[in-house]
């Protein structure tokens, strides 16, 4: 079975990404191969120089000629009885080795008879202690490198000799030694090392914590060690220091030097004997004395700094660079940069922990490429997004759109370069996306019911302004994010509309894909207001078919159900109150059809008659409710208290046969509005009908009517002297079919559409009704209408 291939663009990245590998090992190794860049690499090593103090060997002592000595022995040179007096000290004092880091290449001015007895003096101190060492001064006189040894009394007299040259770098600092030095074709030990071999003129004495193949082997062992970077253990200062005119005058006891390496050297400002050291920065140059203190504390601690071989350096700097290029790959673009940052860091600790076991490897090769290395990359890596993005944009741009466009946004056929045409498609991609998030938000937000949109989980992504408004009058203000379990366990009773009721029923099922088409009719369910909802579901997939989420719908079918609700009042309407009055008459029929049950026929035609009047009466409320809500309203400007007279008027002769007194109270002026007016006559003359038949005999009802000017609204109060109404009777009292009555009230036909009429109508006005009432004093109905003024 062949395995597939790679894409093109991940083959393509690869392929980069190898090549930049190998560009940047190889840079990495070239650098390296330099084994250090300037200046940087050593201040680098000097810095690590610093860190890595030692504390200072008490055998090593520094006899100085300071300034103090200096201003109590007078101004330089000495006369060198002073050096005999002090070697005579250390040689009483038992001190191990002494190192006279001065320089004898000359004998004292002779007196008046030629002798010199300062030097005579000096060469018997020497000679009795048979542990000091002497320094050679080697130059270049231009046709080589040449010796300068003490003057030949001293040199006898010595047990050793060794050269002082230091090694100076570019930078004027001493970083090296060389420990061995060839001059007029004799190899000359460093002064330090000179220190630690067996004196030649006292043989019991070996030499100073050398192995004992480097006795066997003497300096010849330390071929390897022709050139050694000093470990200096500390700044100036560092070891023990007494000064020289102390130590004349025996004011140092002699225990102090008891078996200790003293090194007499010059310490005073101006004497020229200073260099500037790794560890010299923040307390000027070192003197020599310390500088070869420092020497002899290293080879007796078996310290020493080794610089790399070039390899070495060269495999350093590309280690680093491959990681970092290995990261780039499999990390992500913020890790990969972290990484690339630690690597730094990391890198400069192994040189330093390399430096410490006495191998100095040059890191700044190896900075330069992992530094060097992000940007490259990151170039590339953008270079190919821009390409691709840049081509899929292009194609994009080519594709119809599903929206519509104006025609200043169509593509352009002008020339235009490669950056052009890309920058153009991106800006044409960018605004096809924005034109459909809108189109889809509009959609969305246009939709007639609450829509909310969620994962997978039920957490809502987007919810509509339908779904905003809904839930933020219940109480829940912020949406996104909510889980939609927790605002659809507000609801009450759901009822899965195409499941029984005697099923269980969970919220989860909503989002589960196995109740889609059993829930495909919604969930239907009731609110803390009362209000009837249905919630709908439906999955949402993504191209390749996967479920990402959910589009819930909850539609407020209120107006369904009371409207179911009202067609049930009116089949119960037709079936009961419109069918007793026609099944009393076929019962009338009937019965005069027998002679024996006959009734005489003025009985017969008037228990017709009442009976037909009650259909047609019933009708007649039926179809004024259906007309005060239907949209076919004849408006026109009427004076009110016309229409109020017509009402009373109409009423006056039913208000008589109750010997009830109707009294219009009417202001003087005139009471404008746009109204239908038959509707509104009909619906006062309902409200005076009622306040009739709610009263008793002999009692009076007052028809008041005024103008609020400061509002613009007509008060129309109908006052009654009737039973009233009982507390719990009130909250229906506008309620279809509902007929009020008490045992100590007469019963009246009606099937209780009147107030609803008249609330209909006077709605639908902009007006509204209200009443007040007490039982057994009256009642007042009050409407509230616009005033017209043209």
């Amino acid at each position: 079975m062949k395995r597939p291939r790679l894409p093109l663009a991940r083959r393509l990245a690869l392929r980069e990404w190898l090549a930049l590998c190998v560009f940047l090992a190889l840079l990495g190794a070239f650098l390296g191969w330099q084994n250090g860049l300037g200046r940087g690499d050593k201040v680098i090593y000097d810095q690590f120089v610093s860190f890595n103090s030692r504390p200072a060997r008490d055998d090593i002592i520094i006899v100085a000629i300071d300034d103090y000595s200096l201003a109590q022995l007078g101004r330089w040179p000495w006369p060198r009885r002073f050096h005999a007096a002090l070697l005579d000290r250390l040689t009483a004092a038992g001190a191990r080795r002494v190192g006279l880091d001065l320089i004898l290449s000359e004998p004292e001015r002779p007196q008046a008879d030629g002798s010199r007895p300062g030097d005579d003096l000096l060469a018997k101190a020497i000679a009795r202690n048979r542990r000091v060492v002497l320094p050679v001064i080697i130059g270049d006189n231009g046709s080589g490198f040449t010796a300068t040894p003490p003057i030949a009394d001293f040199v006898d007299a010595a047990s050793g000799l060794g050269h002082i040259n230091l090694y100076h770098d570019e930078d004027g600092v001493v970083r090296s030694v060389a420990l061995l030095q060839g001059a007029d074709g004799v190899e000359w030990p460093q002064f330090s090392l000179a220190l630690l071999e067996a004196p030649r003129h006292d043989p019991a004495s070996a030499p100073l914590n050398l192995s004992q193949s480097d006795q066997d082997a003497g300096i010849a062992s330390l071929a390897d060690w022709q050139r050694m970077h000093i470990p200096y253990a500390g700044e100036n200062g560092h070891f023990q220091t007494v000064p020289y005119v102390s130590v004349l005058r025996g004011e140092v006891p002699k225990e102090f030097f008891k078996d200790k390496i003293v090194l007499v050297g010059a310490k005073a400002l101006g004497m020229g004997d200073a260099f500037p050291t790794p560890v010299s920065s923040s307390a000027g140059a070192m003197s020599g004395v310390e500088i070869h203190a420092n020497i002899l504390a290293a080879l007796l601690d078996h310290k020493s700094i080794k610089i790399a071989a070039q390899w070495q350096t060269a495999l350093l700097s590309c280690v680093p660079v491959l990681l970092a290029m290995f990261g780039y790959m499999w990390l992500s673009p913020r890790h990969a940069l972290l990484a690339c940052i630690a690597l730094l860091p990391t890198t400069i600790a192994l040189c330093y922990l390399s430096l410490r076991a006495g191998l100095w490897i040059a890191p700044r090769a190896a900075l330069i490429v992992v530094v060097l290395s992000y940007p490259l990359w990151s170039w590339r890596r953008l270079e190919a997004a821009i390409t691709y993005l840049g081509q899929e944009f292009i194609r994009l741009d080519q594709e119809p759109h599903l929206l519509p466009e104006a025609a200043d946004q169509a593509p352009s056929d002008q020339i235009e370069d490669m950056l052009e045409r890309r920058i153009g498609a991106m800006k044409n991609a960018a605004r096809r996306v924005r034109d459909l998030r809108q189109f889809v938000s509009d959609s969305l937000n246009n939709l007639p019911d609450a829509t909310l949109i969620t994962r997978t989980d039920g957490r809502v992504l987007l919810p509509n302004r339908h779904a905003h408004d809904y839930f933020e009058s219940v109480g829940v203000p912020d949406l996104e994010g909510a889980s939609l379990f927790d605002l659809v366990t507000r609801l009450h009773a759901p009822e899965p509309i195409d499941l029984g009721s005697q099923t269980s029923f969970d919220w989860h099922q909503l989002l589960d894909l196995d109740y889609c088409k059993v829930l495909a009719s919604g969930v239907g369910v009731r609110d803390d207001q009362g209000r009837d909802l249905l919630v709908k579901s439906a999955p949402c997939h993504s191209a390749e078919n996967e479920l990402i989420g959910w589009i819930v719908s909850i539609v407020d079918i209120s107006t369904i159900r009371a409207a179911e609700h009202s067609r049930d009042e009116t089949l119960r309407f037709l079936s009961h109150d419109m069918r007793a009055p026609q099944a009393s008459i076929l019962a009338l029929l009937e019965l005069q059809s027998e002679t024996t049950s006959a009734l005489p026929q003025a009985e017969f035609f008037a228990r017709i008659e009442k009976a037909s009047r009650k259909t047609l009466g019933l009708a007649d409320n039926f179809v004024q409710l259906a007309r005060a809500k239907s949209h076919e309203y004849r408006f026109e400007e009427v004076d009110f208290q016309d229409m109020l007279q017509d009402a009373i008027d109409e009423m006056w002769s039913q208000a008589n046969a109750k010997q009830i007194k109707i009294l219009a109270d009417v202001a003087v002026g005139e009471y404008p509005i746009w109204v239908d007016r038959g509707l509104m006559t009909r619906a006062l003359v309902n409200l005076v009908s009622n306040a009739i038949n709610y009263s008793p005999a002999h009692t009076r009802i007052s028809c008041v009517l005024r103008l609020q000017q400061s509002s613009g609204q007509i008060l129309c109060h109908i006052v009654d002297q009737g039973y009233g109404i009982a507390e719990s009777d009130r909250p229906r009292l506008f309620q279809r079919f509902q007929r009020l009555a008490h045992a100590n009230q007469p019963r009246h036909d009606g099937i209780g559409l009147g107030l609803v009429f008249v609330k209909t109508v006077v709605e639908r006005h902009h007006g509204t009704i209200s009443f007040s009432s007490t039982e057994q004093v009256g009642t007042t109905f009050t409407l509230t209408l616009p005033a017209y003024f043209g």
